[in-house]
Parts: C-alpha cells; sequence; structure tokens
C-alpha cells in the first residue's frame, strides 16, 4: 500500500471533493456547529474546488494510495515585504477512514519543504480553534500558534494561527 503525492489536476476532483466532503461532514462534526457543516453543500464544494484546481497560483497536492485520493493540501508562497518571503498552507485534509498512517504527516512535510525550498523562510497556516485534534498534529509537527485570531465570514467560526520557521 504505497502513498503516492503528486501534483493535483482538474481532473482529480471528484476524489478531492469525496475526502473534502468526509472530513467537513464527519471530522468536523462536535467540533464545528451543525450549522456550519450543513453549509458546506455537495454544490459549494464543487465550485470551491473546481476553482481551486484550475487556479495558476499555489500548489494542489494529492495523496494517492491504491489509485484513490485520500489527502490534499494546498499551499503557496507570499511575499511580506520587499525582504522577506513567506509561505502560507491554505488546506489540509485526510479521509477520516484514513487517519493515523502518515498522510497528513507526508502532505505537510512535503509542503513545507517545497515553501522552504522556494525561498519562504516561515509558513502559515489557520485552523479552527475548536479543532483541538489538528492544533496537536500540527504542534506535534513544529508548528506552534502565534497568536493571530481571525472569524471568516463564510465559515463564521474561530480559527488560530500556527506558524513554523525554519533555518
Amino acid at each position: 500500500m504505497t502513498l503516492q503525492v503528486r501534483r493535483a489536476t482538474p481532473d482529480d476532483l471528484s476524489g478531492v471533493l469525496d475526502v473534502f466532503l468526509a472530513c467537513w461532514r464527519e471530522s468536523y462534526r462536535g467540533i464545528l456547529p451543525d450549522a456550519s457543516i450543513d453549509a458546506m453543500t455537495d454544490e459549494r464544494a464543487e465550485a470551491l474546488w473546481r476553482r481551486v484546481l484550475a487556479a495558476v497560483d499555489g500548489v494542489v497536492l494529492v495523496a494517492e494510495r491504491e489509485g484513490a485520493i485520500v489527502g490534499m493540501t494546498r499551499y503557496a508562497v507570499t511575499q511580506t515585504d520587499a525582504d522577506r518571503t513567506a509561505g502560507a498552507v491554505h488546506s489540509l485534509y485526510v479521509s477520516p477512514r484514513a487517519h493515523g498512517g502518515g498522510i497528513g504527516g507526508a502532505l505537510l512535510t512535503r509542503a513545507a519543504d517545497d515553501l522552504r525550498e522556494a525561498g519562504a523562510e516561515a509558513a502559515t497556516l489557520w485552523v479552527f480553534s475548536a479543532n483541538q485534534p489538528s492544533i496537536g498534529f500540527y504542534e506535534a509537527k513544529g508548528w506552534h500558534p502565534d497568536g493571530a485570531t481571525r472569524t471568516q465570514p463564510e465559515f463564521g467560526e474561530p480559527e488560530q494561527r500556527m506558524r513554523k520557521e525554519w533555518s
């Protein structure tokens, strides 16, 4: 059962949607209010990921096992000012049926390595504040809360920013 991590293509939409909606509807149950979970309709998710997979800015990677997509991440290099380059991990999802198999770690490591190789001095990501399992996962991988918080109108739930620097 070899794990393959590769760049996503628009043809991966169906597999990406399967993972994303399973995470949203199963992994977030009990973490986010039911109304927030229910607001992520099939149509809304498809429009979101169709747009993301067609975008030219950033990278989307998928993790495949036995021909099925079991996880994905989206990340990009960002300019913070003329002298500094940073990275952002915009999303990381692993199928609830594949948790604990090293998929999230493989995707996050690849994203961080790519960002570092592209010249980013550090990277940030946002995680729902109530998502303690994910916060614990990120902390175990060397990420730490940096004190920034936000609530995006489309999700309506508090998030905290986490950061990782490398030397």
